[in-house]
């Protein structure tokens, strides 16, 4: 950077999120991935309302970060969606900011001996429970003339992985449809992204791997960085998105994986 005049001192710019004052959802926020955006956007100053299907959860984890709601609410229910994005709108104001965080599917070590029931659940969790909630927010956010709405996948999309079928094959269905949904949303300056974690340490993480010990070898030995993530820099990433100098970001895929993707 250039130095400021006559005083030989470095003008030093520090990104502003703009993201003070404004209303943000996440859902799936009682913990892991979602607990960590939300804890990100309150602490630039967001109006956060969280939600998760555990009053308790959901109630502690709005204690512990500062959120500004809790909301109890199942991502399989979509009838209920409504009545959630009604109530975020009556506590705190229209959504500004919506992440949407959604619990993976069970692991299934056979993709042909996974019952019915279980790709209908996942296919609703994670292709139309998107879609209801930015049914419901995108047309505030299109005659305010801004919106951010990122959706948290998986690197699954990119690169299968083999005990992870329900996740790939649907949240790939939905990064579909939000590519789709950017290009109609643009113009009135709302961005539509996706995030794609990787190996973060989370209890989902060490709960597919056995244990948190085996987590972090399996990471050490598989992954560029040498590592599992932190949810404090997945959420980094987020914040990002959800920030004023991610307005020209949108219908973009952004892993946040340590190198572990290896297709360009």
């Amino acid at each position: 950077m250039a130095a400021s005049a006559g005083t030989g001192r470095q003008d030093k710019r520090i990104m502003r999120t703009g993201l003070e004052g404004r209303v943000a959802l996440v859902t799936g926020a009682s913990k892991g991935l979602g607990r960590g955006i939300a804890a990100a956007l309150a602490a630039e100053g967001a109006r956060v309302a969280i939600s998760s299907r555990s009053r308790e959860r959901v109630e502690a984890a709005a204690r512990e970060i500062g959120a500004a709601g809790a909301f109890v609410h199942d991502s399989a229910d979509l009838d209920a969606v409504p009545g959630l994005v009604s109530s975020v709108v009556d506590a705190l104001g229209p959504i500004e900011v919506l992440v949407v965080n959604t619990g993976g599917p069970p692991a299934t070590p056979d993709p042909l001996a996974v019952p019915r029931e279980q790709w209908d659940d996942a296919h609703r969790t994670l292709v139309l429970f998107p879609l209801a909630l930015i049914e419901h927010v995108a047309p505030g956010m299109a005659q305010a003339g801004w919106g951010r709405i990122v959706n948290v996948a998986s690197i699954a999309v990119r690169e299968p992985i083999d005990p992870l079928v329900l996740s790939g094959v649907h949240r790939t269905g939905a990064l579909s449809a939000l590519k789709t949904l950017s290009r109609r949303l643009a113009p009135d300056g709302v961005t539509v992204n996706t995030l794609l974690p990787g190996r973060i340490a989370t209890d989902r993480m060490i709960e597919l791997h056995g244990s948190a010990e085996a987590a972090q070898a399996a990471a050490a030995a598989d992954i560029p960085a040498g590592r599992l993530g932190t949810v404090e820099e997945f959420a980094a990433a987020a914040t990002f998105l959800c920030s004023d100098a991610a307005s020209y970001v949108t219908g973009t895929a952004l892993p946040v994986d340590g190198g572990a993707l290896s297709g360009l």
